[in-house]
């Protein structure tokens, strides 16, 4: 059933049950209503279901089985993965970690709570950390980005304790103090001149319960109105301010799975769990298009020296520009339908090859998705 909600999601472009089941049935030859009833009670608890021996779905024993898939076409020595927080109205809060890749994320891990209840996340996010330790090989590098919303220390230590790098922008409402001084100094004062880069070791807040040996990364682009502050574990010759601006792709990542995509927001859920079941199916259907639109990206890309012999490649030369000017996630559907149109049959992906992670200053990021009409020039959204 996962599979077949995730198929019908990735061919309808829709989240949405009655829309899957009419899919589905008109391709099964079965009725409406019986499909509409089987993938509705694939997100259903055992208690909502009727019978003795029903079962419901673990959605937390599946994020590590979910990594490893990643992981087994992923084609880098090291690994980024973001934190962050997403709402759906005033219903959901979703705690989400995903796997960045090139200009998009694919979703690994997920909390979903009722919006408005008081509590605290970190029980989700160390839960969720935990989760998929046994997935990542120790031999990978892997970085944890986060906002300075979601900085704590409790999540600094707990990434290093899993043999990964965190890597946290903080505010600039605290002190440094920099590695063979003995002078704290404002954060604010290391991060006055736009255009400069710092990599500083020593250790982070004053207050002793709160300090924190690391390396201090700064800088600030003439294009941000405030610099970045961010700390890491990582030397200082070996980590790049640049590097966080992978964060905001989760961002496309969420988008892809409401309003860019799978159009979740328009659910009529209101049960969290049934809601984290549902993640599920639109996770796999993510995973499926964004690796298969990342695969037709970079074999057009001369960073691959060979050549992608097991994609089954259209007929035509996409010829791309530097610009990225679709979301992968829409260029893998689109390779999906194309493929079946022409009657080549259902593509299976081979390969998630990242990007470079950036170096230097952080620049401007590659967008993704629409851009301006220039002239003689075709741009198709």
């Amino acid at each position: 059933m996962l599979a077949t909600w995730s198929f019908a999601v990735a061919m309808t472009n829709c989240a949405g049950l009655t829309t899957n089941a009419f899919f589905l049935a008109m391709l099964c030859a079965q009725e409406p209503n019986t499909l509409r009833q089987r993938l509705r009670e694939f997100y259903y608890s055992k208690h909502d279901k009727k019978g003795d021996q029903r079962q419901e779905i673990i959605v937390r024993g599946c994020f590590a089985p979910l990594l490893r898939w990643i992981l087994t076409l992923w084609q880098a020595k090291s690994l980024a993965l973001a934190l962050d927080a997403t709402t759906l109205d005033s219903r959901f809060v979703v705690l989400a970690i995903s796997v960045i890749y090139r200009g998009s994320a694919l979703p690994v891990a997920w909390s979903i709570l009722a919006a408005g209840r008081k509590g605290r996340w970190k029980s989700h996010w160390l839960a969720l950390l935990t989760q998929l330790q046994p997935a990542i090989p120790s031999t990978m590098k892997v970085i944890v980005l986060a906002d300075r919303g979601l900085y704590a220390r409790w999540l600094y230590t707990k990434i290093q304790k899993l043999g990964w790098h965190p890597f946290l922008r903080i505010s600039l409402r605290a002190k440094f103090l920099p590695q063979g001084s003995h002078k704290w100094v404002w954060l604010k004062t290391l991060a006055r001149k736009r255009g400069q880069i710092y990599r500083l070791a020593g250790t982070a807040f004053r207050t002793p319960n709160s300090r924190l040996p690391c390396t201090l990364l700064s800088c600030w682009e003439a294009a941000h109105t405030e610099p970045w502050l961010i700390i890491t574990d990582l030397a200082p010759t070996a980590a790049e301010p640049a590097w966080y601006g992978l964060r905001a792709w989760i961002e496309q990542g969420f988008k892809g799975i409401k309003r860019g995509g799978w159009s979740w927001h328009y659910t009529r859920m209101t049960d969290p769990k049934r809601a984290e079941r549902m993640w599920l199916v639109l996770a796999v259907a993510s995973v499926w298009t964004i690796s298969l639109g990342g695969e037709l990206e970079a074999a057009d890309e001369k960073e691959t020296n060979e050549p992608l012999t097991n994609i089954c490649t259209l007929p035509f030369d996409l010829n791309y520009s530097p610009r990225r000017l679709i979301r992968i996630q829409r260029l893998g559907r689109l390779f999906l339908l194309a493929l079946l149109v022409a009657g080549k049959g259902i593509p299976i992906p081979h390969y998630l090859i990242p990007e470079p992670w950036p170096c230097g200053p952080p620049g401007k990021p590659r967008p993704s998705g629409k851009r301006k009409m220039t002239k003689n020039k075709k741009v198709y959204p």
